[in-house]
């Protein structure tokens, strides 16, 4: 839902925005118009991320689609960079030295005033969720987002945000072209928009790469975990415990414990799959996998974390 609102939101502002550019000859307002036809053929990307990851596993991918998620944030992300740095730091450099001045200036004001109220709309919406998830979590919204897995959240987040931020840069440059007289401070404002993409597509790779190659779970994550399994009656230590995102807030789970008792081999790989399944039972919990732990292993301290 969050990234379908934020499709619909840029194809009508950047709808608005193209002709606005056409009518004042604005160089922000060319930037502005690819940042948003940009956004929105991110989201698309977005869309199939969402719908690709969400697949189920099977004999070929015994850990699911979910990293699927990942490489088409990723190409979303380099969508930004492409489609929207290099083309807006371009335009503005050719305006640098064959500046128009920005006609009508009304009509691009109220167009940027529109986006400003509909991207707004659209950010309050992810910053929302967001704040939930971090509060859920005890920790930051600002730190939530930038170590979420959820690459979908994070996207839309940073987009709408460098939207924002775009709106007002564009509009300060129109400003002070028509206080100083200067056109050029309108390239300016392209160039500038330019940058603050360039900026928010480098961050957005660089975080999904992050994920492709493996990350593990935060250790207040692991902390928990690996109270919950102390805590089940069967399990008497834990001496080894991974885990890895294989998808958006899908976890790989790898642990090694030692079971309560003395059972016969055949009952410890039934308890040992019990447990498994029972761990899948999370929605967190893609696969989970446990093995016996050797004697002299010692045991993991769980104590420190939420």
């Amino acid at each position: 839902m969050t990234v379908l609102i934020a499709f619909l939101v840029n194809i009508l502002i950047a709808t608005a925005k193209t002709v606005a550019a056409v009518l004042t000859s604005s160089a922000s307002m060319v930037a502005e118009a690819v940042h948003s036809w940009a956004d929105a053929g991110n989201e698309v990307f977005l869309l199939i991320a969402d719908r690709r990851g969400a697949r189920m596993k099977d004999a070929r991918h015994p850990l699911g689609y979910g990293r699927a998620a990942f490489v088409w944030s990723l190409v979303a992300a380099f969508g930004i960079f492409a489609a929207g740095s290099v083309v807006s730091i371009m335009h503005g450099v050719q305006q640098l030295t064959a500046a128009e001045p920005v006609e009508d200036p009304v009509v691009a004001y109220a167009v940027l005033g529109i986006a400003f109220v509909l991207e707004g709309v659209s950010f309050t919406q992810a910053l929302v969720r967001s704040r939930a998830a971090a509060h859920e979590r005890g920790t930051h919204t600002w730190d939530y987002v930038l170590d979420t897995s959820d690459t979908t959240l994070r996207a839309v987040f940073f987009e709408d945000g460098a939207a924002l931020i775009g709106l007002v840069i564009a509009a300060g440059s129109i400003a002070l072209h028509q206080v100083t007289g200067q056109a050029v401070w309108d390239a300016v404002g392209s160039i500038l928009v330019g940058i603050l993409l360039g900026i928010v597509a480098v961050m957005l790779m660089r975080r999904n790469i992050v994920f492709l190659v493996g990350a593990n779970a935060s250790p207040e994550i692991r902390a928990r975990a690996g109270r919950a399994l102390l805590a089940r009656p069967e399990i008497e230590r834990v001496t080894y415990l991974h885990f890895e995102y294989i998808g958006p807030n899908r976890l790989f789970l790898v642990a090694e414990v030692d079971l309560a008792g003395d059972a016969t081999e055949h009952n410890v790989a039934r308890r040992l799959r019990a447990i498994e399944q029972d761990l899948e039972e999370n929605p967190a919990i893609e696969t989970a996998v446990l093995s016996l732990s050797v004697d002299d292993e010692p045991s993991l301290d769980f104590s420190l974390g939420p």
